[in-house]
């Protein structure tokens, strides 16, 4: 007892978002054609809304069973209450809308312009023979997000669309948005504005890098040394369980403050042994990841590991100046994992 009707439109919104029971006047499965010779009832809708038969259900008596008067005004007001929010919403003097989260989605119009301005590190590959320069922009901090990121993806998206620089993830994890703000080497995405102070932010990419373009810098020679220490498990006994290699609640607690290290390098170019020697100083950084694997109880290339440090520029030259940890965003203690290192080698442990 289907009636197949095709609709007018191509979309799913033309799907019918209620459904009227089935009436019946005869007994369920009196009048039923066989299994075999029985239709089957297309459904409703369709995960990809290409235009298809629609089944509307009807009664036995072959009229259709229309939405109720009712419902029907019901729908068409609140559709025109909608309506006439929005047009009210975007005439509102003041109003901002925009897809970025860098943005207020609307500041009040009889608020005082709050205007910061930001003095951001510019230079352009394709443009060798200009040097480098300083570029100010200025910004009303009503209608910006509270962090640096976002007050450089509104100039981006708003008033410079040529300003480079890198980001992911906007929560602290990814240490794509490093750079150095106001003397600091910090994240942008967890770096405030300061909105109390009059004073210019100056952005510069990370001190003493080789600069792609703007605020990025190469960190191909940072994750050179990285890959250096192999990163990774060594281990030549299989699992007792054949499964996964097991380690008491002791020993994974040594690792706590080690593998929480996102690899953003405001560490390593904080330090200023790292400037002098970064061709052969690994950095507080790369320490850090090496005596999360010496400390790691499922390793068993400890000794190997330490051979490689065995030398007196990879390690030792440290000289526990600590500009590492205060700089880290993470709040992790690279000089003190260096300090480790070097007292496991002293002991031979």
């Amino acid at each position: 007892r289907y009636e197949l009707r095709r609709t007018s439109t191509t979309t799913c919104a033309s799907v019918p978002r209620h459904r009227e029971p089935l009436t019946r006047t005869t007994p369920l499965g009196a009048d039923r054609a066989p299994t075999s010779s029985r239709p089957r009832p297309l459904p409703v809708a369709t995960a990809t809304c290409l235009p298809r038969a629609i089944p509307r259900r009807v009664s036995l008596a072959g009229s259709a069973r229309q939405p109720s008067t009712k419902m029907a005004a019901l729908r068409s007001s609140s559709i025109r209450i909608l309506g006439a929010s929005v047009r009210a919403a975007a005439l509102r003097p003041g109003a901002v809308f925009t897809r970025s989260m860098a943005s207020v989605s609307e500041a009040p119009a009889d608020q005082q312009p709050r205007l910061k301005t930001f003095q951001i590190y510019r230079w352009n590959p394709d443009t060798p023979s200009e040097k480098p320069r300083m570029q100010s922009y200025t910004l009303d901090l009503n209608k910006t997000g509270p962090m640096i990121l976002d007050a450089l993806i509104r100039i981006k998206n708003e008033l410079d669309p040529t300003l480079t620089f890198r980001r992911s993830c906007r929560e602290g994890i990814c240490g794509s948005c490093a750079m150095n703000i106001n003397g600091q080497n910090t994240l942008a995405c967890l770096c405030r504005i300061p909105a109390e102070s009059a004073s210019e932010v100056k952005l510069y990419p990370l001190p003493h890098t080789y600069v792609v373009k703007d605020l990025v810098p190469d960190l191909t020679h940072f994750y050179k040394q990285y890959k250096s220490i192999k990163p990774y498990l060594q281990r030549e006994t299989p699992a007792p369980d054949g499964k996964e290699y097991r380690q008491s609640k002791e020993d994974r607690r040594k690792l706590d403050g080690l593998y929480e290290c996102i690899l953003c390098a405001c560490c390593s170019t904080s330090c200023p042994s790292y400037w002098w020697n970064s061709e052969e100083y690994l950095g507080p950084a790369i320490l850090l990841q090496s005596y999360r694997w010496l400390a790691d109880s499922r390793d068993e290339r400890t000794a190997e590991r330490k051979t490689n440090l065995e030398n007196n520029m990879s390690l030792y030259r440290c000289h526990t100046i600590l500009n590492c940890t205060r700089a880290c965003p993470k709040g992790l203690n690279p000089g003190k994992a260096i300090a480790e290192i070097k007292k496991s080698m002293a002991l031979g442990g």
